[in-house]
């Protein structure tokens, strides 16, 4: 999540109101998810009646929403920050997927739209400080947290899982999502963390795959894959799994072949740094 931006480098001033989105990029700061790395994004506003054209634009090339604002890794000497999405109509549930589906059929799901209540902070603060205790999202508190879920200019909802039973009806776990022309994207989950023997985390993700194929979606959008890092390993273990690379969408294990042949470092760089706006020249780089 881009909850705070530090160290802004505009690109150029204007007074004039812009008639294309401003691009800007963060200062260095310690990455969150590889040791002795430095991160910098590069990020733009989403406001305004073009927001959802420019929402579907650039998730498409690995581009993330935080609120109100699109953005994607920009390191000047990493590259293992790669957007992950998992082609929805063909993929199969292993064996080990469907006992999780099997596990959560106490659950019921409902789609709410983004308005943060009481029940969905205190969710949302007994997972962080058990799972991320020192990460950046620690801190935050009951108005940030309720900027984080209905600052949006795009179609967003909630996706709540409660148990119903005769003797309870109980929210455990909350997916912030995103609509996109050909997908769904998994902007914010979390849930309660005594119940780890439901799988809660996968179960929202393999529900999503079935969501997005009910509205006839292609892709479910699930944020950042990093190589070699513990947190966001767990993405990899999704199978088909395509990743955002050096301009295109391919396979993850096609893209561990093809990173093992020559290609030229500015080659990579041009390509993986190319925006292409909606209704722009193909021809045309930002």
């Amino acid at each position: 999540m881009l909850s705070h931006i530090r160290g802004v480098t505009k690109k150029n001033m204007r007074h004039s109101l812009p008639k294309t989105p401003q691009f800007y990029v963060t200062a260095p700061q310690e990455c969150p998810y590889l040791d002795n790395r430095v991160e910098r994004k590069l990020f733009t506003a989403l406001s305004g009646p073009g927001s959802e054209v420019l929402n579907n634009a650039l998730s498409k090339q690995g581009f993330r929403r935080s609120q109100n604002v699109l953005y994607r890794p920009s390191c000047a000497d990493c590259s293992e920050c790669l957007s992950a999405r998992i082609p929805t109509e063909n993929y199969e549930f292993s064996k080990s997927e469907k006992k999780i589906f099997r596990r959560n059929k106490i659950l019921k799901r409902s789609i709410k739209s983004p308005i943060a209540t009481e029940e969905h902070f205190e969710l949302f603060k007994s997972y962080v400080l058990c799972r991320h205790e020192k990460g950046g999202m620690a801190g935050m508190d009951e108005y940030e947290f309720t900027s984080m879920i209905e600052e949006t200019s795009v179609e967003t909802f909630l996706c709540e899982y409660s148990v119903m039973s005769e003797d309870e009806n109980r929210l455990v776990a909350v997916s912030l999502t995103d609509r996109i022309n050909d997908g769904l994207s998994m902007v914010y989950s979390f849930y309660d963390p005594s119940m780890n023997k439901l799988s809660l985390g996968k179960y929202m993700i393999l529900d999503h795959v079935n969501l997005a194929r009910e509205q006839k979606l292609a892709y479910l959008y699930l944020g950042y894959w990093v190589k070699g890092s513990k947190k966001m390993n767990y993405k990899s273990q999704y199978s088909p799994l395509e990743v955002f690379s050096n301009g295109t969408w391919s396979n993850i294990e096609n893209r561990a072949r093809k990173a093992s042949s020559k290609t030229t470092e500015s080659n990579f760089t041009e390509k993986n740094n190319t925006i292409f706006l909606p209704d722009s020249p193909k021809n045309e780089q930002y």
